[in-house]
């Protein structure tokens, strides 16, 4: 009585090693092949980093700014002319109990030019504001040069610039000699301030004091814009009473906002297009789960000797089904990790252009890797049931 022979088995380090025998054997084309795959997980990676770095730099703003600033300004009359907020409102809205820190800036009627030179109509979009000595306290300002209004200076034909304002005049670094052409008269630049992101207006201005806006420019004291810093805990509840307090006969006619809440749209609209984006990366991980597909099934074709051959020393059509299934999923897996490490530089690189925070979550990277293990298990389905219907002895007549 002849032995029965034991079942034929398929360990996972032989399918190891025969599910990786084609990418090792055909090196160029299974490159090839987990190119498209990479692309589409390297655009996925990336536009969630990309999304992320830039959302988590404009809320590190948020943090160290604060959300508890608010901005009062002049609207408009029922006649549709502009209004003017009252000589006193700065006292008004200082006796408001949570109100922390108040300063303010009117529009001043003139230009600035680099020098008398200029045509007086190429002002850049640069505005004239009187500022208080202590507007950088609220708006929670520091300077890149020089030094701010004081006492002294706001009373003298001297200016600050804003961050955009000493740009487009071209002043890079201040020196004793620096100054401008302000209003038909020369004004020494004492500073330049650093950005103001809660306050961009006033990066487009130069700002001068307000008794030398009186003096020379006529400025009757009433501020066009008053900046609030108010306990953060009542920030709504003094939002909601800045209107009355400042102008109790014409409240309607008075505009408050809170500067903050464009920071926070702009970290909204960050990923606005995030999911447009993640589609074009779906597209192109579409076009990769195809390529597999198609090599795959060539594949198949190619080695029809060798499932003849495996299936006539005893490999059944299980072991031949995982066989190619798993070679598929090892050629999108090796795309699906080429793909993560090129999304993460690419976001690491645009971040650190932009001098933002490199943010590659980890959301991402495990859908990256997860959707490549998706597309190969799924491109690889039905070549690895082709190879495994073919019969022994159709195989080997191949040979």
């Amino acid at each position: 009585m002849s032995a029965k022979l034991p079942p034929s088995r398929l360990t996972s380090a032989d399918l190891l090693r025969i599910g990786t025998f084609g990418l090792r054997t055909r090196r160029v084309r299974a490159a090839l092949s987990a190119l498209g795959v990479a692309i589409g997980i390297a655009t996925v990676v990336a536009v969630l980093g990309i999304s992320r770095s830039s959302q988590a730099d404009l809320l590190s703003q948020l943090d160290a700014l604060g959300t508890n600033l608010l901005q009062v300004q002049a609207g408009n009359t029922f006649a549709g002319g502009a209004s003017e907020l009252p000589p006193g409102a700065e006292k008004s809205v200082a006796r408001i109990n949570p109100v922390q820190q108040v300063s303010s800036v009117a529009t001043v009627s003139a230009t600035v030019l680099r020098n008398r030179f200029v045509d007086p109509g190429e002002t850049n979009g640069i505005q004239v504001k009187a500022a208080r000595t202590d507007l950088l306290t609220p708006l929670a300002g520091t300077m890149a040069q020089g030094v701010f209004l004081n006492d002294a200076t706001g009373r003298l034909p001297v200016t600050v610039l804003g961050a955009v304002a000493a740009a487009r005049l071209g002043i890079a670094t201040l020196t004793d000699d620096t100054a401008v052409w302000l209003g038909g008269k020369l004004f020494r630049v004492a500073g330049v301030m650093a950005s103001l992101p809660l306050a961009p207006d006033i990066d487009r201005s130069a700002l001068i004091g307000y008794p030398e806006a009186a003096r020379d420019f006529a400025q009757d004291g009433s501020p066009t814009t008053i900046y609030v810093r108010a306990d953060p805990s009542y920030v709504t509840q003094v939002e909601g009473v800045l209107a009355p307090s400042t102008n109790p006969a014409n409240p309607e006619q008075v505009q408050v906002s809170r500067p903050s809440d464009a920071l926070a749209a702009r970290a909204a609209a960050k990923g606005a297009f995030t999911s447009l984006l993640l589609g074009l990366g779906a597209v192109a991980l579409l076009v990769g789960g195809v390529g597999i597909a198609n090599v795959m099934v060539i594949s198949v074709l190619e080695r029809r000797s060798e499932i003849g051959l495996r299936r006539a020393l005893g490999a059944t059509r299980a072991h031949v089904r995982r066989q190619f299934l798993a070679e598929s999923l090892a050629l999108a897996l090796v795309g699906g990790i080429a793909g993560v490490v090129l999304g993460a530089l690419v976001t690491a690189g645009y971040a650190t252009s932009q001098d933002e925070q490199i943010v590659v979550p980890l959301s991402g990277v495990a859908a990256g890797v997860g959707a490549a293990i998706v597309v190969g298990a799924i491109a690889g389905l039905y070549p690895a049931v082709r190879a495994a219907r073919l019969a022994p002895t159709d195989a080997l007549r191949a040979v």
